[in-house]
């Protein structure tokens, strides 16, 4: 059973580590002072779930090693992926006192992630920031690449930036705090890389079969999936080809979280919807082939993912779609399995979705 890896992330302006390692939150300081030095400040953003789980431990390993720092808490839930939270964080960075040469960091999942990686790429036109994610879909995509946002009423993260961090350390032992829901969540992501581009992964997360099964080889689940995301920003930083195949089942899905607020699925549950959507859709029209469809639901359906679209204007859903980032002209990049393991990038309108 391997308890480490470590990958580096080689971009024209930036190269980091993900460091994957088991219990590397006990030995945090060392890390993060051993890179950075004890003469910066450093401001640990989480929020209310996360603070006393983890935060207060990164905290106080600074303090006790002699480094200045603060923390800055944010509410729990996608809705706090706002310019409201956004200024929160200012606020306390401005009271704080920090210049460009300090380090922000972001402890949880997503939201924090992104929220936070958008105040480092604006605060002072840009501070150095590290990636702590703490929850399975953040570990596997979101903390790794630097698309960094806060949503909008007109959608999710149309308001962002591309702002790499420093570094990103991911310990898996957080994991075992988590939610079945919330492990899922994750799940959802992992399900996706394995769609689109490994179908050894695929193949191994329906070995698992459990969420036990998960945890037995998820140092090596979790870097697969990170070396995939890896291998495809290296090629396209900016997002403008091959990496939009990350967004597989993402624009039904986004359009799914916005016609409910946010509020009744979580990001992975409505992905696994748009992932089993476009899937179906794909298969009909004769570019997957036979029987993926079937697969996918089916994986999905062993972690307790939703499969079904629900109730809701398929109108609304449309209007959100148009709005997507992928969007060029009057055409969508759809992203279509050919079969598993394999995706295409396919240009349609959305009619195409009809």
């Amino acid at each position: 059973m391997c308890n480490s890896r470590v990958l580096e992330v080689k971009l024209p302006d930036k190269s980091y580590n993900i460091i994957i390692k088991k219990n590397s939150l006990d030995t945090f300081a060392e890390q993060v002072i051993s890179y950075y030095g004890k003469d910066k400040k450093f401001a640990v953003v989480s929020d209310s779930n996360i603070t006393d789980l983890y935060a207060n431990k990164i905290i106080n390993q600074l303090e006790q090693a002699g480094v200045k720092t603060l923390g800055i808490e944010i509410p729990a839930g996608e809705s706090s992926k706002s310019f409201e939270s956004l200024q929160k964080i200012f606020d306390g960075l401005f009271s704080f006192k920090m210049t460009r040469t300090d380090v922000i960091i972001a402890v949880g999942g997503g939201v924090i992630g992104d929220l936070t990686g958008f105040a480092a790429s604006v605060f002072l036109r840009g501070v150095s920031f590290v990636q702590v994610p703490t929850t399975l879909l953040a570990q596997v995509d979101s903390s790794i690449g630097g698309k960094v946002a806060v949503n909008v009423p007109q959608g999710k993260n149309l308001i962002g930036s591309f702002f790499q961090p420093d570094m990103v350390l991911i310990d898996p032992e957080v994991l075992k705090t988590l939610s079945d829901r919330s492990f899922s969540d994750g799940i959802s992501e992992v399900i996706k890389y394995g769609c689109i581009r490994d179908l050894n992964l695929f193949e191994k997360l329906e070995a698992c079969g459990s969420r036990q099964g998960v945890m037995e080889s998820i140092v090596d689940i979790i870097y697969s999936c990170c070396a995939i995301k890896r291998d495809v920003v290296q090629n396209d930083e900016r997002d403008h080809g091959e990496r939009m195949i990350l967004n597989f089942g993402h624009t039904v899905g986004h359009g799914i979280e916005k016609y409910f607020k946010y509020e009744k699925y979580t990001h992975g549950e409505a992905v696994a919807m748009g992932m089993a959507f476009i899937s179906r859709l794909a298969e009909d029209k004769g570019i997957s082939q036979k029987g993926t469809t079937d697969r996918i639901i089916k994986l999905l359906s062993v972690y307790n993912l939703p499969v079904e679209l629900p109730d809701m204007r398929w109108e609304d859903i449309l209007d959100t779609i148009a709005l997507d980032k992928k969007k060029k002209g009057d055409y969508l990049n759809f992203i279509l399995l050919k079969r598993i393991g394999e995706c295409v990038i396919q240009k349609e309108s959305l009619e195409w979705l009809k």
